[in-house]
């Protein structure tokens, strides 16, 4: 049922999209130093155990070329003699953290982010994987995924990483459009996507997922409809569904064009709607926020059976108090602490060989902090959470119920007096759901535009 424009409108404002809480600008980096950090991260991975294990996430952040939508931490070059100094690099990082754990981990899920992880040579990516493997333990269930360009992954890349126990791939799409793809300088063509996709099956892989983003520039809703027409032609097993994030003042490469290019407020609303319903159709189910999958992958199953979780990485099937991440700018999470490696690739490489953990900011959470991170993770996840009346740690939830007591009204949310749940209505607006649950926002609200727009 389509949402009634009125609410979209009034709910169109700048919000986190909550992969963690407090969302990175709202971090207290004051009391934050690194001695208190490896603290957090031991016993985080003390608290842990053979069933749970931990997850990896290594940040690759070279591209050859520019794509001007792009709002992640890129190093645009030719020069691939960057590659092996890069990899060195971050096992010498990892290799610190394995002294801090004092034994050998067992490794849950790995994920290669960028960047363009296949930007690297499959041999290079072979010398990192097996760096980070070696001496370790990988857990029965483990989950191994990368993030693919379709215009630069070969064969021997998908041999190799399956090789290596990789199941998963998610291939950077956007959009089919030869008009779009131009002035987002993202150029690969529906064959290139076919054959990456078809070897990645024949060779073994169980999922694979496509990144679509609506509210591109020169976007139509006949021109979306031709891009959802052949995805649905190759039925990836997941989607991720995008709303474009127009922010020239973060990203210049987005000054490539200008407001006049990009849909409208009305029009990006239809793409979104259209997107909805054909997936619909093909037979994905919504997961969360912004995700579509089939019965068959673990994401729905997961979701399905309450088991969904959701941190820096995005939606994953399965839980892990403990994430390191590995190389530039990557987020690490212990539960009760976030870090952020540095964000340029000289200062971390020269961090690295002084032989010091490439920090530059990071929070430790309060106990306020960790109630209200549960009722986030519960709302984005599971569409539910509930408190008790009498609980000091619950001592927040007034607060918050008096936020949410307008979206209520509004029909986005079902209120009672220790619970909140998230109506059909309300799943379109997740992000304002979880928006009144943070304290630290409404505590000191941005002078100036920090978030994209929900709409």
């Amino acid at each position: 049922m389509p949402v009634p424009e009125y609410l979209i409108n009034k709910y169109n404002v700048a919000a986190p999209r909550y992969t963690s809480y407090p969302t990175v600008p709202y971090w207290d980096n004051a009391p934050f130093n690194v001695n208190d950090w490896e603290q957090r991260v031991k016993a985080s991975f003390n608290a842990t155990n053979n069933s749970d294990g931990i997850s990896l996430y290594i940040h690759l952040p070279y591209c050859e070329n520019l794509c001007t939508y792009c709002g992640c931490n890129t190093r645009i070059t030719k020069n691939h003699k960057v590659e092996l100094p890069y990899i060195e690099a971050v096992l010498k990082e990892w290799q610190m953290y394995r002294q801090i754990f004092g034994r050998s981990p067992v490794i849950r899920e790995i994920h290669l982010g960028g960047g363009t992880p296949t930007f690297f040579s499959p041999q290079n990516l072979q010398t990192l994987v097996k760096g980070l493997l070696i001496n370790n333990f990988i857990h029965p269930d483990a989950d191994f995924s990368f993030e693919a360009h379709p215009g630069n992954t070969t064969a021997a890349h998908l041999q190799v990483l399956y090789d290596l126990g990789f199941r998963r791939l998610s291939l950077g799409i956007q959009d089919f459009d030869p008009k779009v793809q131009l002035i987002i300088n993202r150029i690969q063509t529906f064959e290139q996507v076919k054959n990456v996709t078809d070897r990645a099956r024949a060779i073994g892989y169980t999922s694979v997922n496509y990144d679509l983003i609506y509210g591109l520039p020169l976007q139509t809703e006949e021109s979306i409809k031709e891009t959802l027409e052949q995805v649905g032609q190759l039925m990836p097993d997941r989607i991720a569904f995008y709303s474009y994030a127009h922010v020239p003042w973060i990203k210049p490469g987005q000054r490539r064009y200008t407001a006049a290019h990009l849909p409208d407020a009305h029009l990006k609303r239809i793409l979104y709607q259209t997107g909805c319903e054909m997936f619909s159709r093909l037979g994905y189910h919504e997961i969360g926020m912004d995700h579509f999958a089939l019965e068959t992958d673990s994401l729905y199953q997961a979701y399905s059976q309450n088991k969904l979780h959701r941190n820096f990485m995005g939606y994953t099937h399965q839980y892990t108090q403990l994430l390191v991440g590995l190389g530039v700018s990557a987020i690490s999470d212990t539960w009760s602490a976030y870090a952020q490696n540095v964000k340029t690739v000289e200062e971390y490489l020269s961090l690295i060989k002084n032989n010091q953990l490439p920090l530059i900011k990071g929070h430790l959470l309060t106990d306020e902090d960790l109630v209200l991170r549960s009722h986030i993770q519960n709302i984005m996840c599971k569409g539910v959470t509930s408190w008790h009346k009498h609980s000091q740690l619950d001592d927040c939830m007034p607060g918050c119920v008096a936020r949410l007591e307008d979206l209520a009204a509004d029909g986005l949310v079902h209120l009672s007096q220790c619970r909140v749940k998230v109506t059909p209505t309300g799943k379109r607006f997740l992000r304002n759901i979880c928006m009144a649950l943070d304290a630290r926002l409404w505590a000191d609200k941005p002078s100036a535009q920090l978030f994209s727009m929900t709409g």
